[in-house]
């Protein structure tokens, strides 16, 4: 929890390891390599529902021409997501479109209660700041065309 909003969703922190395999740490190290070594038109942020897309034709069918990566991991919540935003995912690519999406999958830990039990937007908009930025300093830069 932070100073400014005492929901533990608004505070970015990195997954627990449970299994203690590192599998989480090691998607967001590949992400932002991702991002250093693609250039993508959009760039898909969230949790499971997001990972899953690439396993569906629609994908390839619709996604794949535009370049786009799929930053989806299995079980991230608000704060996870954060965190991976707030540690390099987002720092070295300008895409077109972002479409963010988190959700709580029917699935509700002990950090999770605070939301559903006080249901403030703090912590959701803390999601969208780091987007909204990025987005908006690629609006600002001037257009190479």
């Amino acid at each position: 929890m932070n100073a400014e909003d005492p929901n533990p969703a608004a505070t970015p922190t990195p997954c627990e390891d449970i299994q203690g395999d590192g599998r989480w740490m090691s998607l967001h190290q590949r992400f932002v390599s991702d991002s250093k070594d693609k250039e993508p038109d959009v760039l898909f942020v969230g949790d499971s529902l997001i990972q899953l897309m690439h396993q569906f034709g629609i994908w390839r069918q619709l996604f794949s021409p535009l370049h786009a990566l799929n930053f989806g991991v299995g079980g991230d919540a608000t704060q996870h997501v954060l965190w991976r935003l707030s540690n390099g995912e987002l720092d070295n690519i300008s895409p077109k479109v972002n479409p963010g999406f988190v959700h709580s999958n029917g699935s509700i830990s002990h950090q999770d209660m605070y939301d559903y039990l006080h249901l403030t937007p703090r912590g959701y908009q803390a999601v969208c700041e780091p987007l909204h930025a990025q987005l908006k300093s690629m609006l600002d830069e001037p257009s190479e065309n």
